[in-house]
């Protein structure tokens, strides 16, 4: 998954980006915001986390911007500023959730993973494809009968394709979904992982369409 960190504090954005990229998600860090404008504006990212102390344009006009443009991507507010009045306005403006600082990391991911499944129409934290089950919680990944916990990447792999069962993912988009800016990118890397996946769990869980992608069974017959 894919995540837009937009935070002006170095100390923070680095342990937050740390910590979100050893859970498995790809995240994109810029620091003001100019650079958070053009980075919304370019709606490749599955959820926003959006300071709003920023340089060069305040948080909350970033946010106003996104949701006059019609942006519904999933924005979450992080920031020092708890009080009542700033809580409300972020709210109104079109914010999904606000985390005031300091706050836990498995809180805040808690909370991602929250709004995601609000998103998607989801009432708990367990996707479902086909025979197969994933926990977005403790990461469990689950097919006829056995249980792994895969490495952040294949979790990563994972959650990507059970998140539209039964649709094709091409390389470029798994690419898109699991790297960040800057990231290096081997030509055979999503075949490796989905290669790994197979090996503990069976062939059969990710299907290949040769010459278009990759895909997971949908739920149900």
């Amino acid at each position: 998954m894919r995540i837009l960190l937009i935070e002006d504090d170095p100390m923070i954005g680095n342990s937050l980006a740390k910590a979100l990229r050893d859970l498995g998600m790809s995240v994109d860090w810029v620091t003001d915001g100019p650079d958070g404008e053009e980075a919304l504006a370019a709606g490749e990212h599955r959820l926003v986390l959006l300071d709003l102390g920023l340089p060069g344009k305040q948080g909350l006009h970033l946010l106003r911007a996104v949701r006059s443009a019609g942006g519904r991507v999933p924005i979450i507010v992080i920031t020092a500023r708890d009080e009542l009045d700033d809580r409300v306005a972020g709210l109104d403006l079109g914010a999904d959730d606000y985390v005031a600082k300091p706050f836990a990391v498995r809180e805040l991911v808690a909370r991602m993973n929250a709004v995601l499944r609000r998103q998607s129409g989801l009432a708990q934290s367990i996707m479902e494809a086909g025979e197969m089950t994933l926990d977005l919680d403790t990461h469990r990944l689950s097919y006829r009968g056995t249980q792994i916990v895969p490495p952040a990447r294949e979790f990563a792999l994972m959650r990507a394709l059970m998140e539209r069962p039964g649709r094709i993912l091409s390389r470029a988009q798994l690419e898109e979904r699991l790297y960040g800016w800057g990231e290096e990118v081997e030509s055979n890397a999503i075949d490796v992982l989905i290669h790994s996946v197979r090996k503990k769990l069976g062939k059969e869980v990710i299907r290949n369409l040769r010459g278009a992608g990759w895909m997971v069974a949908k739920a149900g017959p």
